[in-house]
């Protein structure tokens, strides 16, 4: 007997609203085009994006943009609640901040959101025991941001760090 297959789609609003948003900015200012394709359009999901951001703001000459996506994606996978929690700071910064007029913006220009979304891996590497490497991505994300967060620091969601 032939059985139907079964498929669940997804729904992500948020992330279905900064694709179409990425999409309208290209169409706005196509220089954009590369910046914005490599941060929202060529990736499926609000996971793969962070992803991407994370290791592409953080790698440098001792630790590789593959290896660090690698472990955002096993960061993500292990604890969806870290990808969640990055939806409810998006939602904070849009409904705070009133120079942010998409929710696009602070996934590929707010160092602040970035900043805190490079936290939540730190945390999770030094939650798994992974410390040295959880000091490795705060000690970058102080580099790169200026915003020095312990790895072991426990905060909430719905964090918006304004000006870094």
């Amino acid at each position: 007997m032939a059985q139907a297959r079964q498929t669940m789609h997804h729904v992500d609003p948020v992330w279905d609203r900064i694709a179409r948003e990425a999409e309208d900015a290209v169409k706005n200012e196509p220089l954009m085009g590369g910046l914005l394709h490599a941060c929202v359009l060529h990736h499926t999901s609000l996971e793969k994006a962070l992803s991407y951001r994370f290791s592409a703001k953080l790698q440098s000459n001792e630790m590789s943009q593959i290896i660090l996506r690698d472990i955002a994606d096993e960061a993500y996978l292990d604890d969806p609640s870290i990808v969640e929690s990055g939806r409810a700071d998006l939602m904070a910064i849009y409904d705070r901040d009133p120079a942010c007029h998409r929710l696009l913006q602070p996934l590929v220009f707010f160092k602040g959101f970035q900043a805190v979304q490079a936290y939540r891996i730190a945390n999770w590497l030094w939650r798994t025991g992974r410390k040295d490497l959880s000091y490795f991505v705060q000690m970058r994300v102080s580099e790169i941001f200026g915003v020095d967060v312990h790895p072991a620091a426990k905060i909430g969601k719905g964090i918006m760090i304004d000006h870094a």
